[in-house]
This record gives C-alpha cells, structure tokens and sequence, in this order.
C-alpha cells in the first residue's frame, strides 16, 4: 500500500478519558472545535457509564447487585453490554467480559493511570472465569450471576472510538478519526488517500509501519502497554479466560483491522491469547493483521500490507 508523500497536515486534539488520551483528527481543521466537543461527549458519556473504576458508574452499580436478579439498564449500557458479548461470542469466549474479578485479583482496581506501577507480591490463582455464557439478558435489562464482576475495557475503548467517530461525522459532514489509546475509529470521507495510521510499539523505533485505512477501525493489543509488577512479577492486563491469568503468549504486539474498531480490537485481543495458532485464525477470520513475536520478528496475515506469513 504506497503512501501518499503530500498526504495533508491533519488538524488534532486530545483530552484524557478512560485511563488514556483520546485524540481526534479531521482532514478540515475549521471542523476540529466541533469534532472534538462532539467526540468527547461520546466518549466521556461511555466513560462514565461504563467504568469499572468509578463506584457511580451504571456498570458498577450494576455489578454490586449481581445475583440479585433481572436489572433494568441504560440504552448506553445496554448497547455496550451487547457490544461486549457479541465479541464474545464472535471469538469463542476469548474475549470475554465476566473477566472482571480476575482482573482485580491481579491489582487492576484503578484506571492505569492510577495504577501504581510496583507493590508487593499477590497471591494469584488459576481460575477459568465465569463465562459470558452465564450472562441473561434481553431489551432494556441484564442478569448477572451472584460473584460475577463485568469488565467491558477489552472493547469498551475501542467500541466508544466507533460511537464518537461516528457521531461527529454525522453531524458535521466531514471525515473524522478518533483514536482512544491504541484503538482507533474513523468515519465519514477520508482525506485524499486515506488516514495514515502508524501501526507497531510506540511512534518511532524498530517495528513499525504506517498504513492507511479509508473507512472501519484499527486496533493495536500487547502486553507491555499496560503492564505492572507486584513482587517481581510482571503482570498486565490482557487475560487468558481459561486461567484468569494474565496471557503468557510469543506475540509482543498484535494490530488487527476490520469493519469497525471493536471487532478490530477483539481480534487483536484474542490474537494475543491464541498465541501459535494465532495467524491461522486471523486468516480464517479474513481479518488483516500484523504480529510482532518476542524476539521482534513481524509476521503480516489476511491482506495486511507487505503481508509475510510465517
């Protein structure tokens, strides 16, 4: 995919939301204002019915009643919920959003900007998490088993970048890209080529490509980008549902693009706890991605440019 070398200085600003910054770009910088206040409604109104961190959120009171039967919820949460399930489902539960007491059994129990980055050592069990299976739900309401503690930050981001995306195009007529850490949405007409879109760990250095994307979403899962130590052990936040560990798998770094930023994002998750069997899946997912192994070797699947399968 060659890269347009006069592509246009896009207009950008960021804020912070969801334990990350939030940045929003549009090809018309007369539109930036307007973008952003549209964007960050979105988002800002995902983050506080969402959040696992913030005890008034709707999804936390909804998790302190667990087992108490049906609940009434919020069309917001409502949506997210079946954001978050049929990612689920789409993976085969390796996506899973019942992963929430394992995560607090690991020390995620703050927004990762909170989060202190050393502490003493905890005791962590193997532990296959409830499942999202054991989740009933219909229209306007949602039952959740008694011990079960829902996490919606695998595709929570990633699903928010979409909304907001979308909405500031809708409403301003123009192309709009929000990136909500590594998870990013565009929506509307692209600039002349497409949004080009830096892709690996970290903005410079070894093992990174810039691609461009015209419409759907690109996500970028690993590792290291959120990650702690407690007694020596280093610890982060992507879960394997089967042990409720954190994942040890080859890939350091996986990007995955699809239709939309949340299915992006699951893929790039589920990617990373497949581990081997990982590019055979993606494959047959026909969802175009690029890995980074251990030892920094890239492996391109499904269409990515310069694909290199292994």
């Amino acid at each position: 995919m060659p890269l347009d070398p006069f592509a246009p200085v896009l207009s950008t600003a960021g804020f912070p939301a969801m334990g990350t910054t939030t940045v929003v770009a549009v090809g018309d910088g007369r539109a930036l204002a307007e973008a952003l206040r549209w964007a960050g409604g979105v988002v800002r109104s995902v983050d506080a019915t969402c959040s696992r961190f913030d005890a008034a959120s709707e999804l936390s009171r909804l998790n302190r009643r667990a087992g108490s039967g049906p609940a009434g919820v919020s069309p917001l949460l409502g949506e997210a919920l079946e954001a978050a399930l049929g990612a689920a489902a789409a993976t085969g539960g390796l996506v899973d959003p019942t992963v929430g007491r394992a995560m607090e059994r690991t020390g995620y129990t703050v927004t990762f900007r909170d989060l202190p980055a050393d502490g003493p050592a905890l005791r962590i069990e193997a532990r296959p998490v409830p499942g999202f299976r054991v989740i009933r739900h219909g229209p306007g309401w949602v039952d959740i088993p008694s011990g079960v503690v829902l996490d919606l930050g695998a595709v929570g981001k990633a699903w928010a970048a979409d909304r907001a995306a979308a909405a500031a195009a809708a409403r301003l007529g123009t192309g709009v890209l929000v990136c909500c850490g590594g998870d990013v949405a565009v929506a509307g007409p692209p600039p002349r080529g497409g949004w080009r879109i830096r892709v690996g760990e970290g903005v410079s250095g070894g093992a990174v490509q810039d691609v461009l994307v015209g419409d759907g979403g690109l996500a970028t899962s690993g590792r290291a980008m959120r990650s702690w130590r407690r007694g020596g052990r280093l610890l982060h936040h992507i879960l394997d549902p089967a042990t409720g560990l954190p994942v040890e798998t080859g890939w350091r770094t996986v990007s995955v693009a699809a239709a939309t930023c949340a299915e992006a994002n699951a893929g790039a998750t589920a990617a990373l706890i497949l581990g081997d069997a990982a590019p055979a899946w993606l494959a047959a997912q026909r969802l175009p991605a690029r890995l980074i192994g251990c030892g920094g070797e890239v492996v391109t699947v499904a269409g990515w440019p310069g694909e290199r399968t292994p």
